[in-house]
């Protein structure tokens, strides 16, 4: 079963609202097993709403449209879709009811102009609206369903979950839509897709496979289609066992747990600390492992050292090393991870140093250069990374690299 979102207002087209409802509504549909194969954004005009709904209709079974609902001039959704669906409006005694007990929950009186909320075309089903005076409407045409649902994203929600999603099961037969994540790190994109080339290839044809990749993470989605939810289920779970054969080391978690999760749960299992000395970084690292409830059982601190003095004076880093050597060094590092276990007393330290750029870079050491070192019961381990020049890639690519050593050593 197939559907099709249509978003209008020009407010999203300006950029001015950020399109939330087309996010929630396709989410929504695929728990439902509808898969959305387009999403339109159009102005408020009569011409582009027609039109939209002309090649919908040519996609999908099932036209879900969002906004242009309420009752000033500058929305125009309903009377162009009175016009399309060749109906007269006609005044609704129940819509009117709901908009008047809206008004008196709120203590204000019924104007005109609200009034004109209860008009509505002939040929649609209303969809009562708890939330506010615009009805929704369904209408149906050559066997499909074309449903008009307010821009406003609370009442929007109310509606599709209360009345259309019921409705929708009602009338078609709606199979199962299943997705798994399997959340990857520590190899890009393609060398990834080498590695599991011959898993991938005898996937079973109703199931797909999105490479999903941001900066330092692959998320690995899978999405089947059929008839039994729970056999779909079972069936991801299995394939995902499989892909641990192949690359059991990059995989941390599933459906979307954040890296700084993955490295929580592991050290609150095995019972250790972590401290951070961060310079390029900034603290981001620290901000990380603190956004993931309960870290205080885990975590000690941080000492930043964007300077040289702070380095030496805070985490007991030589100063002959850093003329020696330079800030952006595997001695400097080392020194930086093994004065932050040292003085914040916690089983691990990780410490980062580089040229996050624009500026900085040299031949020798050109933006996006990046010493990483931990510290831990065995030692220190260290690293040098090329990240790029991209500033803000750079810090969040270092951060999760930095994770990543520390998952790595504690899955030994």
């Amino acid at each position: 079963m197939n559907a099709e979102i249509i978003n209008i207002g020009d407010e999203l087209l300006i950029g001015q609202v950020v399109n939330t409802n087309a996010s929630w509504l396709a989410s929504e549909m695929n728990k439902a097993g509808i898969s959305v194969v387009q999403i339109t954004t159009i102005a408020d005009d009569d011409y582009a709403i027609k039109a939209a709904l002309d090649q919908a209709s040519e996609r999908a079974q099932i036209i879900i449209i969002s906004g242009g609902l309420g009752p000033t001039r500058d929305d125009i959704t309903k009377k162009s879709l009175a016009e399309y669906f060749n109906s007269e409006m006609i005044f609704d005694e129940g819509t009117f009811e709901n908009v008047k007990k809206i008004f008196s929950l709120r203590h204000y009186e019924v104007t005109e102009v609200n009034k004109m909320q209860a008009l509505i075309p002939e040929k649609c089903i209303p969809l009562q609206n708890n939330n506010g005076t615009a009805p929704g409407m369904w209408f149906e045409k050559d066997d499909k369903v074309f449903v008009s649902l307010p821009g406003v994203p609370y009442e929007l929600k109310s509606l599709f979950s209360d009345e259309v999603i019921v409705r929708l099961a009602k009338r078609y037969k709606l199979g199962a839509v299943v997705h798994k994540t399997i959340m990857t790190t520590g190899v890009g994109e393609s060398f990834l897709a080498a590695k599991i080339k011959d898993w991938e290839d005898n996937l079973p044809p109703y199931v797909k496979l999105a490479y999903l990749p941001q900066p330092g993470l692959v998320r690995l989605r899978l999405s089947a289609k059929g008839p039994d939810k729970q056999a779909l289920e079972n069936e991801l779970q299995q394939l995902t066992e499989a892909l641990k054969q192949y690359v059991p080391e990059v995989i941390y978690g599933y459906d979307d747990m954040s890296l700084e999760e993955a490295i929580g749960n592991l050290l609150k299992e095995k019972g250790k600390t972590i401290a951070t000395a961060e310079s390029c970084t900034g603290g981001y690292i620290a901000h990380l492992i603190t956004s993931i409830a309960g870290s205080s059982d885990y975590y000690k601190g941080s000492i930043i050292s964007y300077s040289n003095e702070v380095k030496m004076n805070l985490l007991g880093v030589s100063s002959a090393s850093l003329e020696e050597y330079g800030a952006v060094s595997q001695d400097v590092v080392e020194q930086m991870a093994t004065g932050a276990r040292e003085r914040l007393k916690t089983d691990y330290a990780m410490a980062t140093s580089g040229i996050a750029g624009p500026d900085g870079g040299t031949e020798e050491k050109p933006v996006g250069t990046t010493w990483i070192a931990l510290a831990g019961p065995n030692g220190v381990i260290s690293q040098r990374f090329h990240f790029g020049e991209h500033r803000g890639r750079n810090i969040r690519r270092s951060a999760l690299v930095a994770l990543n050593m520390l998952r790595m050593e504690l899955i030994k």
